[in-house]
């Protein structure tokens, strides 16, 4: 068992812990904290129980399954979040897992890969289909923005609908993009998918249990629905006694709690000189986020009762749109070395103070 395993399964601990932290009123900040730890390995076992899945059915339901799972745990915080009215708090944790996946994530696998290989490849082709399609998502948020700032009296159900329809194109374009990745030109992606199914193949020593790990996707769900509760739940108060804005928690804490797993399998795969598979799991969970989460929760809040809409805070526009323009930048060659990925870190860091310093007034 890897490290890393080892210590997501010590985290398991934290699920009772966090449940006797509720019922047992060890106080807001405990349940948030305890909450937030139980469900980094709960996020960790969907993603295995969804790649072991992915190999028994093959390559196009698997890619089909990885992209409706792939980011689940930002998904069902973010729907639990938004069921309770904190809609500010959605848009800042949509706003936080674009720029953490795109400078962070991809920025460690970059420095950490660079420093065993002087230079890593992956398919330039891919690199600029995700650049465009990074590009269509900044536009499709900057739109409702701009139209909010620039309008005299504007109603918020205007905004509303507005969001709705870009909604809609967003799920298609998202559509589009599996067609293109799984069938059209599933040629350009058949490396990284092989090296999946390869890996996944090599931890289990034979075909995957189909039944076991759909049962352990069933339960981590549950969990994690569970636990997203507790830490949406005591978010406010946890929050103020930290001294932390609720904005900075919504764009930094919230999706390095959902996306942990992801982002150690990304730096993990990129140590083991495949860029290609990293830079599929950083980049494909940014276009995951805002081509397909972000506008199904627009589409949530209207059947919710909670207003939710694509008219984002501009300091959160301005993070995203920097955040697109350098990770655009730096991988349409094709190629990276630490030197690009220490760069991502320092964007990452700059936007992270930013957010801390921002003087904005508690939004929940």
């Amino acid at each position: 068992m890897s490290v890393k395993n080892k210590i997501f399964l010590v985290l398991l601990l934290f699920i009772p812990v966090s449940l006797a932290a509720h019922y047992l009123e060890w106080g807001e900040l405990a349940v948030f904290v305890t909450a937030g730890l139980a469900i980094l390995p709960l996020a960790a076992w969907m993603g295995a129980a969804t790649e072991e899945i992915a190999v028994v059915v093959g390559p196009v339901l698997g890619g089909l399954l990885n992209a409706t799972f792939g980011n689940a745990t930002e998904l069902i915080i973010a729907l639990v979040a938004l069921n309770a009215g904190l809609v500010d708090i959605v848009k800042a944790s949509i706003t936080g897992s674009i720029i953490g996946n795109l400078l962070l994530v991809m920025g460690l696998a970059m420095l950490l890969g660079g420093l065993r290989y002087k230079e890593q490849k992956f398919q330039p082709i891919v690199a600029r289909v995700n650049a465009a399609s990074m590009n269509l998502a900044v536009i499709a948020i900057l739109l409702p923005t701009a139209m909010n700032y620039t309008s005299q009296g504007i109603s918020e159900e205007t905004l509303q609908n507005f969001s709705f329809a870009v909604a809609i194109v967003l799920i298609t374009v998202y559509a589009l993009t599996l067609l293109f990745s799984m069938k059209t030109h599933s040629y350009l992606y058949e490396l990284g998918v092989a090296e999946a199914e390869t890996d996944a193949l090599e931890a289990t020593h034979g075909k995957p249990n189909m039944w076991l790990w759909t049962g352990v996707l069933l339960v981590c769900t549950l969990f994690v629905a569970v636990e997203s509760e507790l830490l949406v739940d005591s978010l406010e108060v946890a929050t103020s006694q930290l001294g932390l804005t609720a904005l900075f928690t919504g764009v930094i804490l919230v999706p390095i709690v959902g996306n942990a797993a992801e982002h150690a399998t990304a730096v993990t795969v990129a140590m083991k000189d495949k860029m290609d598979l990293s830079l599929s799991v950083a980049v494909g969970s940014s276009m995951q986020i805002a081509l397909f989460v972000a506008p199904l929760l627009v589409i949530a809040g209207k059947f919710l009762g909670q207003p939710m809409d694509l008219d984002f805070n501009p300091f959160e526009l301005v993070a995203v749109t920097v955040s697109v323009l350098i990770a655009n930048t730096i991988s349409s060659d094709g190629r990276s070395n630490w030197l690009e990925g220490t760069l991502l870190l320092a964007a990452y860091t700059v936007l992270g103070f930013a957010f801390f310093f921002h003087p904005v007034p508690a939004i929940i």
